[in-house]
């Protein structure tokens, strides 16, 4: 492939992936930095454009909607407005960044999910709607239960884009009272709608200037939680003293909930960076390497895949993944990835499917063991990848284990799959050795 790759599966300024770095180097990202910078110096401008439109057009009448007629949520103006987010994967300490320091508004953050989340989620869903909108669904329940009054749904590149007007027509037919902050409404104007709808849901008060900023450090810190989390996965599962990348990660979630403004990220980045460098490992100069890929939801949060990241540490694995915000939002280039792969991808083909097929292509040709491909059922995209995975098998020998998950998936059903699909790896690792 003749681009060149930068660590943490991210792609570079030309758009390649990369997988991370087993030893962790950290060289400097100039576009990231760039992007950052360049989005501080034209706050001022920006804001003032989108601030005299927004003063016109939110007087304007809204399109007809096609929810169910509601009575109209009327907020208490001496009621604090709390914002919660659906949980998802490592993020909430970047979610809680927005709420507070983008919105100005109190960050409602959710406890660990149960079974009773699932359930919830299930039991007001249709049978066959993909799992994530019912894990979204439990956690909005649970949301407005503790007292949530605004919930945020942001578009998505498959479905997703459209489960806020479905989730919140559910929510309101079950007698919740909120307003929904929905990312999808607005799409079409850009950053212009975006705002608007902030301003219009959240906080009328809102400083422009201050949000642009602020969003560029939230940006910053969900590229910081990727980065330490791809470190954590090349290196977890060979440490000498059990449990101790987790305490770091942990150390680190904490400081970047607590973090206000961008040198706080920083430094936090920093510190847990260089804590785990400094863990003992006993790696082997030649560890079995699995790349993960699939559905943007369902291969990278834990609730949704089981726990996928810890199993495969357990079984002293590398990890690697590609698949996080920075690489499908931030730093995305669906030209050259799909370049990157021109001997199967012709045609864009939609969310994530694209990051999917380039991925597991890196994997191969850079001479890994094995290759996951998680999605949730239903999950159109990712099963119109299957068969170009199976190609790319094919073509480079190498295994890869599809994993179908729904809310019936079985946790043991899985354990038993992935110990079976290590010992397959290892077995011919070491037949290759001879």
């Amino acid at each position: 492939m003749a681009d060149s790759m930068n660590r943490g599966g991210m792609p570079d300024g030309r758009g390649a992936i990369s997988a991370p770095s087993a030893s962790g180097a950290q060289p400097a990202d100039a576009a990231a930095t760039s992007g950052f910078e360049g989005a501080r110096e034209n706050a001022q401008a920006l804001a003032d454009q989108v601030r005299s439109k927004i003063a016109v057009q939110l007087e304007k009448h809204r399109a007809p909607s096609l929810l169910p007629k509601h009575k109209p949520f009327k907020r208490d103006r001496h009621k604090p407005v709390k914002v919660a987010f659906f949980r998802y994967c490592y993020y909430d300490p970047a979610f809680k960044f927005f709420v507070e320091q983008v919105l100005d508004a109190e960050y409602l953050p959710l406890p660990a999910p149960t079974k009773r989340t699932g359930e919830l989620g299930a039991l007001h869903s249709s049978d066959y709607v993909c799992t994530p909108f019912k894990h979204h669904l439990g956690d909005y329940i649970e949301a407005l239960e503790l007292g949530a009054n605004v919930i945020v749904q942001f578009c998505g590149p498959c479905r997703l884009g459209y489960y806020g007007e479905l989730h919140e027509s559910i929510l309101r037919d079950l007698g919740y009272e909120f307003d929904m902050l929905n990312f999808s409404v607005g799409a079409e104007e850009g950053a212009l709608g975006w705002a608007k709808q902030c301003m219009k849901t959240v906080n009328p008060d809102l400083s422009v200037t201050n949000g642009l900023v602020k969003l560029a450090a939230t940006a910053d810190m969900a590229v910081k939680l990727d980065e330490a989390r791809d470190f954590y996965l090349a290196n977890a599962g060979f440490e000498r003293e059990r449990g101790a990348f987790e305490r770091t990660w942990n150390a680190l979630m904490d400081d970047m909930r607590a973090a206000k403004t961008d040198r706080d990220i920083g430094a936090a980045y920093r510190r847990a960076m260089e804590a785990m460098r400094a863990i003992p490992l006993d790696k082997p100069a030649d560890p079995i390497r699995i790349g993960v890929v699939g559905e943007m939801f369902t291969a990278i949060d834990e609730r949704s895949n089981l726990g996928l990241d810890a199993k495969l540490l357990a079984l002293g694995v590398e990890v690697h993944r590609a698949l996080n915000l920075t690489n499908r939002w931030i730093r995305y280039n669906e030209p050259n990835l799909r370049a990157s792969a021109a001997d199967y991808l012709t045609y864009d083909m939609g969310p994530t499917s694209t990051l999917t097929v380039a991925a597991a292509h890196r994997y191969a040709q850079e001479g890994f063991d094995g290759i996951i491909h998680a999605k949730s059922a239903g999950c159109t995209p990712e099963i119109d990848c299957v068969p170009v995975l199976q190609r790319v098998s094919a073509d480079f020998q190498l295994p890869v284990l599809y994993l179908t998950y729904d809310s019936q998936t079985s946790d043991t059903g899985l354990d038993t799959r992935l110990e079976a699909f290590y010992d397959m790896l290892a077995m011919k690792k070491e037949k290759m050795r001879k």
